[in-house]
């Protein structure tokens, strides 16, 4: 039997939009989408809604359950959050931990949260380029043996979707996977091999951007 995973890294984000909300912002490491990010997360959502999806799991950050709520309202499934799939803990990029919403905040916002869900793997600051995709290719192997043969979405960050991909193909992924904003990656289990399908695909955007932005 076969089996699909479909990767998607999360729409835009305020702050790549507003600069200034980063000053001024309560958690400041955790932006929501920016007006055209719903957008975009809509268009993901459509792209979606004819593939035979079973299971959403999401970073936990906001962007991400954003981006994955719109598919799972799109799709009438539940959203896992999956702490594997976290942004990238990057101390040049934070000066501290970044502080998020709790899941049951989350949950309050997001109804389709499974709050029963038990996150497979942690994600833990700071951490360098190898170790976030150690833990995020670990998450994408073991969400796909866990729910094998259904087909499921990873909604992660721009590392954390490389690092996924890479988990299942290998280095390959490195030098052909392209993780701009609210791209998709499909990788294929056929015959006991993963297949790299798309490699982030945009067709789905309107608008997409031309330089891919991982901070």
């Amino acid at each position: 039997m076969s089996q699909i995973i479909w990767i998607a890294r999360h729409a835009n984000r305020l702050d790549f939009v507003n600069p200034d909300w980063f000053l001024t912002a309560e958690r400041r490491y955790d932006p929501p989408l920016s007006d055209d990010g719903f957008i975009q997360a809509k268009q993901l959502a459509n792209r979606l809604k004819q593939e035979k999806i079973s299971q959403i799991f999401a970073s936990p950050f906001l962007r991400t359950v954003q981006t994955a709520n719109a598919v799972a309202q799109a799709l009438d499934l539940p959203i896992k959050l999956e702490t594997g799939l976290s942004e990238w803990l990057n101390p040049a990029w934070m000066t501290e931990e970044p502080q998020r919403l709790s899941t049951p905040a989350l949950a309050e916002l997001f109804p389709r949260i499974d709050v029963s869900y038990t996150p497979r793997i942690a994600a833990k600051y700071p951490e360098t380029k190898e170790q976030v995709r150690a833990r995020s290719g670990q998450t994408a192997r073991c969400l796909a043996v866990e729910n094998y043969p259904q087909n499921i979405l990873l909604v992660g960050h721009g590392a954390s979707v490389l690092g996924a991909a890479m988990g299942l193909v290998g280095e390959i992924a490195q030098a052909e996977v392209k993780a701009s904003l609210c791209s998709l990656v499909k990788v294929v289990l056929q015959d006991s091999e993963w297949l790299l399908e798309l490699k982030g695909d945009t067709s789905h955007l309107m608008e997409v951007e031309e330089v891919i932005r991982f901070v």
